[in-house]
């Protein structure tokens, strides 16, 4: 008990101190983003004893706004599931820049300050990336956990099977709850999201772009049931692909992410028909392209106003650190290779060896036994 309470008190202080020196620096959290710090959350235990335990049961320990306290009550389970999600959006946007300038970089000091920085201060396409990524990572954990039993009130998708099946296969077992996962995302992510300005339409947009990139990302997964390994029997069901394809698909969107400027009509709802939406409202945003070459970005484009900043040197007001003594990749002509990373300055390049496993062999039954052999490699590092 009292290693709970020291657990409550030890967040609590966390949470005070840091809305203490960040109200006397003027330094907030881009709006939308609070809810980002809950990737620091420690794992569930089993353990009923345990002091993470506590947080997780109680919503109002965490760092949420009000109503979203009361949407993740009203659906018990789904607090594991957005921890979940803000971890898988940390990672994959970790991965998909690795061999960029700018490679993602987290910081965990308070729930009040952006995990992700003070680039988001910036509504430039990094921005567009982290908004759709995170969205799109909360709506993808959820519709896995209905399907996995884990939040009480969503289960499988049962609504495919009332799609017409094919004339060798029927629809069954359980289908990812991509339409609840959707909506639970669009109300907890964008509820933070307040007032009528360009930046709230640009971050409401681009929140929905990752979500529809994980709606549309279902596919047809199928097993063969019959004696002997025939397919007598073939039964389906609608399944989420691994988060690592919808990570690349928002990625090749930022790569051709659109500038935009804001259009006379402003934001504007759309009443989609009985069959598809059963008339409820969509909302959509009427940009302009700033290069008026260029078409009007669509539901899946991510878009941004602002130019991003070299990101080739430090620049403390944007807390960003630069590319010296970064990696390179001193054969590519890429984003990766020494010339991009290094902005032009040069860069070194020396020697290591390392050991690993080498030489495996299969020996029944059933090991792999390997050598350990030395291999020199090469290293080039950002002046």
């Amino acid at each position: 008990m009292r290693l709970v309470l020291l657990m409550l008190v030890a967040w609590v202080t966390i949470l005070t101190e840091g809305a203490a020196s960040e109200k006397r620096l003027g330094v907030r959290a881009p709006r939308g983003s609070k809810w980002w710090s809950l990737a620091n959350l420690g794992e569930l235990s089993h353990d009923l004893r345990a002091p993470v335990k506590k947080l997780y049961n109680n919503p109002s320990l965490l760092p949420l706004t009000k109503r979203q306290r009361r949407l993740v009550t009203r659906n018990p389970g789904t607090v594991m599931a957005v921890v979940n999600g803000a971890r898988m959006a940390i990672d994959e946007c970790k991965h998909q820049f690795r061999n960029r300038r700018w490679n993602c970089p987290t910081k965990f000091e308070s729930h009040r300050r952006s995990i992700f920085g003070k680039i988001l201060q910036k509504g430039c396409r990094e921005t567009a990336f982290v908004y759709s990524i995170t969205s799109a990572a909360v709506a993808y954990s959820v519709a896995r956990s209905c399907a996995e039993g884990g939040i009480s009130t969503c289960s499988c998708d049962n609504r495919v099977h009332q799609r017409p099946a094919g004339e060798d296969w029927e629809w069954s077992g359980c289908s990812d709850n991509a339409r609840f996962g959707h909506k639970f995302s669009r109300k907890f992510v964008d509820i933070l999201e307040k007032g009528r300005d360009f930046r709230y339409m640009i971050n409401l947009h681009n929140n929905e772009v990752g979500r529809v990139h994980v709606t549309n990302s279902l596919e047809k997964r199928c097993k063969c049931h019959g004696m002997s390994g025939s397919c007598t029997i073939k039964t389906c069901w609608m399944e989420l692909p691994k988060f690592r394809g919808i990570g690349a698909r928002l990625k090749d969107r930022f790569d051709g992410a659109s500038q935009v400027l804001p259009g006379n009509g402003g934001m504007r709802n759309r009443k989609e028909n009985s069959v598809r939406g059963r008339g409820r409202r969509r909302r959509r945003f009427n940009f302009s392209p700033a290069n008026t070459m260029h078409k009007r970005p669509g539901r899946r484009d991510l878009v941004y106003f602002e130019d991003s900043p070299s990101f080739c040197d430090r620049d403390s007001s944007l807390g960003l650190g630069g590319t010296k003594g970064r990696e390179c990749n001193q054969s590519s002509l890429g984003v990766d290779g020494c010339d991009l990373m290094c902005c032009g300055r040069g860069f070194t390049t020396e020697q290591y060896t390392v050991q690993d496993r080498c030489q495996c062999i299969f020996e029944w039954c059933c090991t792999v036994k390997c050598k350990m052999c030395t291999f020199n490699r090469t290293r080039s590092t950002c002046l």
